[in-house]
């Protein structure tokens, strides 16, 4: 057997950070976490932000963590986030301002206002990236809107993890993952000119786009003394956390789908182009960048944000109520009480999601609500319903049959939605692992390292050293007649939007 090699993942989500170290030896991978920290967002002045510092300060001590540790020193250290968020670096390199978070307020109307400059047809044509707020297209047009001071002393552009592999490496390169997320980046010519000269955007701080893989130098001397890794080099693996994810899913051949499960459900097939067409187009699909010339064909759902946001409700009213035990309350709740699109722009601020549910069904005011079981019951339903809706759209659109799901990501923990999606897909779930994400990541930095021959070799070594749990449909009826009565919603709710703001051109 060959001699272990030793990575490190640092894996930014939405709710927690986590340093994790991956032991490979060259058959099977183990992980060990050495440190985890809450993320979140920052309120200031009446807008979120990221507390990017405060990020760095964990990762250092998650770094100097591994550094003091007794075990073998790590070969490469990989960084993965969520993407569509930057920083912005002055002429000197430093900081300009935190992060926004991108569910902060400035974006909101921000779509409409870009696409009367510049078609939503030529940019889904010139980008393959689906239509949301969140965007960072939309985020950085707000300020060019606003006349930003921050956007006028721009001299850098970096995503998350390229702003923490700069501060790592002292290297300014964007991962071509993440940057497939902007909405900006067309990805067989690099950054979109057109996009940028239409909107008026800085096309000159945008900086250098590296494929996933790639080994971005040392650590600088300060960060390596600071932790005890001197001479550990830093890989930008698949930076964008949902590309290390599907790295990391234990699928082979090409029947089946992908469901990363968090604050977002990124449910999608992995193909070898972009699929531009009217079909994809209509049905708002985004395209992201992977590994190895690959794609991700997919749709971008909100997921168990719901969840997360009731329970903060919940526990800010005395109620401090855990997942689990909110889980289990949903599981004897009365089944169908009511019907959700995750996805409506209600529910993407934060705020109080359990009244913001009622009020989506209408429930007249005055009444006393529904308690957090069936709550929490309404929104598990809703996403597998949501699910079965997108799959079949996948496969209208790709020409692809899907047999099989696999759910990775905190969510695959979470058996009663793995159940429900099952049922009301009428498709085999596996579940697991449930740190894909680092899984991926890992794996990209050992094929950085010539330890894995590519991304077939990696899925292979994800089934020989994770369990995966099976789920098979049981009864279908009550979830077909429930389907059904979705569909009818969704296309209510499409035929209002329509009517509001016109087809989109």
């Amino acid at each position: 057997m060959a001699e272990a090699q030793y990575y490190v993942a640092i894996d930014l989500g939405a709710e927690s950070g986590r340093l994790i170290v991956g032991i490979f030896d060259g058959e099977k991978l183990k992980l060990q976490e050495v440190h985890r920290f809450r993320t979140g967002p920052t309120y200031v002045l009446n807008t979120m932000r990221w507390d990017i510092l405060g990020f760095w300060r964990e990762i250092e001590a998650g770094l100097s963590a591994v550094g003091a540790a007794s075990h073998k020193r790590p070969a490469t250290i990989g960084i993965d986030t969520w993407g569509v968020d930057f920083g912005l670096l002055d002429r000197d390199g430093e900081m300009i301002a935190n992060p926004y978070h991108y569910r902060d307020r400035r974006t909101s109307c921000v779509v409409d206002k870009v696409c009367d400059l510049i078609s939503r047809r030529e940019i889904f044509e010139r980008t393959g990236i689906q239509f949301i707020p969140v965007n960072t297209l939309y985020q950085l047009y707000s300020m060019v809107e606003s006349d930003s001071a921050q956007l006028s002393r721009a001299q850098t552009f970096l995503m998350i993890p390229d702003l923490l592999n700069y501060w790592l490496t002292g290297q300014k390169a964007c991962e071509f993952t993440n940057a497939t997320t902007t909405q900006l980046h067309d990805p067989r010519d690099g950054w979109s000119k057109a996009i940028f000269e239409k909107l008026g955007l800085p096309l000159a701080i945008m900086p250098k786009v590296v494929p996933p893989g790639t080994v971005l130098g040392p650590l600088l001397k300060d960060v390596a003394s600071q932790t005890g890794l001197e001479g550990v080099r830093v890989v930008a693996p698949a930076s964008h956390d949902t590309g290390s994810a599907v790295v990391g899913t234990p699928g082979s051949g090409a029947s089946w789908a992908y469901l990363s499960s968090g604050t977002w459900s990124l449910l999608g097939v992995e193909v070898e182009a972009p699929i531009l067409d009217e079909q994809a187009f209509r049905h708002n699909f985004t395209n992201e960048g992977g590994p190895a010339g690959t794609f991700r064909f997919l749709k971008n759902i909100s997921g168990l944000w719901l969840v997360q946001e009731c329970r903060r409700a919940w526990s800010a009213a005395g109620k401090d109520i855990s997942y689990a035990e909110l889980t289990e309350l949903a599981s004897h709740a009365r089944p169908f009480v009511g019907l959700i699109d995750s996805d409506d722009p209600i529910f993407l601020q934060p705020g109080d999601m359990p009244r913001r549910i009622e009020s989506y069904l209408a429930q007249p005011p005055g009444m006393i609500g529904f308690d957090p079981g069936t709550t929490v019951r309404i929104i598990l339903e809703s996403l597998a319903l949501k699910y079965r809706h997108v799959l079949e759209l996948i496969e209208a659109v790709s020409g692809r049959h899907i047999n099989s799901i696999y759910v990775v990501g905190g969510g695959s923990e979470n058996r009663l939605l793995n159940q429900f999606t099952a049922d009301a897909t009428g498709r085999v779930v596996f579940a697991g692992p449930t740190e894909a994400t680092a899984v991926g990541n890992i794996l990209m930095q050992a094929l950085a390292c010539g330890e894995v021959g590519g991304l077939a070799d990696a899925r292979e070594v994800v089934r020989r050293s994770f369990t995966i749990a099976m789920y098979e449909p049981k009864s279908r009826t009550a979830w077909d007649e429930a389907y059904g009565q979705f569909v009818q919603m969704l296309h209510t709710s499409k035929a209002r939007a329509i009517e509001k703001n016109g087809m989109p051109g």
